[in-house]
């Protein structure tokens, strides 16, 4: 089915695995955490099948060592493992968090041509602005919503309504593009027409298994998807 795109103003993204590759400092602040507290490490490979659905059910699985988390799981260990996160992703930087390539040109492209731009991510907002402002990134986004912004996280689409109500828009008028299945279910449940990105973090899954409207195997094709000969 041919689907029709003329009408979306409004383009949220996702941040990990659509935008920036951040396993490497995830990853790094993950095995810190479990490092002071004497406990197993992660591997990188472990840590990009465990990304999507923000930092507590992140640092669960690792604890669980399984995308799968144990059902007697030690949430005073967990805690003690957040704590321990949360200061060692904050203070090390992002040194090895990197822009996907073609996403500053499409942005800018997307952005001049009159789109408003946001993000809908599940990664808790303390980390998102300072990663945007580091990676020359913020300048596009009119809209920032993290994992703890809201009551709920994708796949719940109450980000992606709170944008659409913000700005006076329409269901036609919003578009979703994300890695992951959490990102295409938030669109399904919101309404919303989404484009699915091929190589980012999604469990090990086909991205066109959520049936996304459009899959795209590289960031700049959304402007074969969008026209940035007219203004939004």
């Amino acid at each position: 089915m041919t689907v029709n795109f003329d009408t979306i103003k409004y383009v949220a993204f996702d941040l990990d695995g659509t935008l920036v590759d951040s396993v490497p400092d995830l990853a790094e602040g993950i095995r810190m955490a479990l490092a002071d507290l004497n406990l197993h490490t992660v591997t990188d490979d472990d840590v990009r099948n465990w990304i999507g659905n923000g930092a507590e059910i992140m640092l669960k699985r690792a604890l669980s060592q399984s995308v799968t988390i144990c059902a007697d799981i030690d949430e005073a260990l967990y805690t003690q493992v957040r704590e321990r996160f949360d200061f060692h992703y904050a203070n090390n930087g992002h040194g090895k968090t990197i822009v996907y390539a073609g996403v500053k040109e499409t942005l800018s492209a997307l952005k001049s041509a009159g789109y408003t731009l946001g993000i809908v991510t599940n990664k808790p907002y303390q980390f998102v602005p300072e990663i945007l402002a580091d990676l020359d990134l913020a300048q596009y986004f009119t809209d920032v919503i993290g994992g703890d912004s809201l009551p709920t996280n994708k796949p719940d689409p109450e980000g992606l309504f709170s944008l659409r109500d913000k700005h006076g828009l329409k269901d036609d008028n919003m578009l979703m593009v994300g890695d992951s299945k959490n990102d295409i279910l938030a669109a399904k449940n919101a309404g919303f027409v989404s484009v699915g990105l091929t190589y980012g973090y999604n469990y090990g899954e086909p991205i066109s298994d959520s049936a996304p409207e459009f899959v795209a195997a590289h960031f700049n094709e959304l402007l074969t998807v969008l026209s940035t000969d007219k203004t939004a």
